[in-house]
């Protein structure tokens, strides 16, 4: 198993956000999770990238333990993601924001990354390809020197992501990456999100358009008060009484 997390508590005070929670990820798979606002789906995101500390519980990533660890070195370990508000630096270019996002790999400050100060030329020219190479990978080669903040929602998704990206992850969390944004964007983002797929990288997915999660993804999990009620391939999730009941609605009964 790539990810594995065995008996996950998240705790807020007296509430229970992430309930004994206890789940796989298989390498080279695209995982689906679903699930009411409130579900705790985000909150598992922030615990499992180490944004989050966790009350209890085990979270292992290529058969090491990560609970605990800082988010950079999570990062370093080969753990990618998005973030459901898009978080880019609005005022620094498309090429910049790559930049920024490979830090993690070196050793240098976000100041280095920005003025390109305290490298060699061969390590800047290295740096530079491949926020090139990321640029055309998420489609966004004509605005590489436009301001993020100029960037339409749905061009600040692929940013993101290609950011997400830059550190070569072997694993992808996409927390609601088709969030607010029309048919015509989502094919496009859903076409990278295939694109990555096919890099060889895994993927676990948050979102909330159930035709875009029951085509795309292979096995969903469906989440409810932060305890896993159903998990299984699109198929068995849709004829799944308590998923139903809970997030899908009687429109996927059988």
């Amino acid at each position: 198993m790539l990810l594995e997390v065995r008996n996950l508590v998240k705790e807020f005070g007296g509430l229970r956000a992430i309930d004994n929670l206890s789940f796989d990820v298989k390498e080279g798979e695209i995982l689906g999770i679903i699930g009411p606002n409130g579900s705790g789906k985000t909150t598992l995101f922030n615990l499992l990238t180490g944004f989050l500390p966790t009350t209890s519980g085990k979270i292992f990533f290529k058969e090491n333990l990560i609970t605990g660890l800082p988010t950079h070195v999570i990062a370093q370990q080969g753990i990618g993601r998005t973030f459901q508000t898009t978080r880019i630096f609005v005022d620094q270019t498309v090429l910049n924001n790559l930049m920024i996002g490979l830090v993690s790999k070196t050793k240098h400050s976000i100041w280095d990354a920005l003025m390109r100060r305290g490298m060699t030329k061969r390590e800047e020219q290295r740096l530079l390809k491949r926020c090139e190479e990321i640029i055309k990978f998420v489609e966004l080669e004509e605005k590489a020197y436009h301001f993020a903040g100029e960037l339409g929602q749905e061009e600040q998704k692929r940013l993101a992501i290609g950011i997400a990206i830059t550190t070569e992850p072997k694993l992808l969390l996409l927390d609601e990456p088709t969030g607010g944004i029309n048919i015509e964007e989502i094919n496009r983002l859903t076409d990278i999100i295939r694109k990555i797929y096919n890099k060889g990288i895994t993927i676990c997915l948050i979102e909330h358009k159930m035709k875009l999660v029951m085509e795309l993804c292979e096995r969903i999990m469906v989440l409810n008060f932060g305890t896993k009620i159903a998990e299984g391939t699109p198929q068995e999730v849709k004829n799944n009484e308590a998923a139903i009941k809970a997030y899908l609605g009687e429109e996927y009964a059988a």
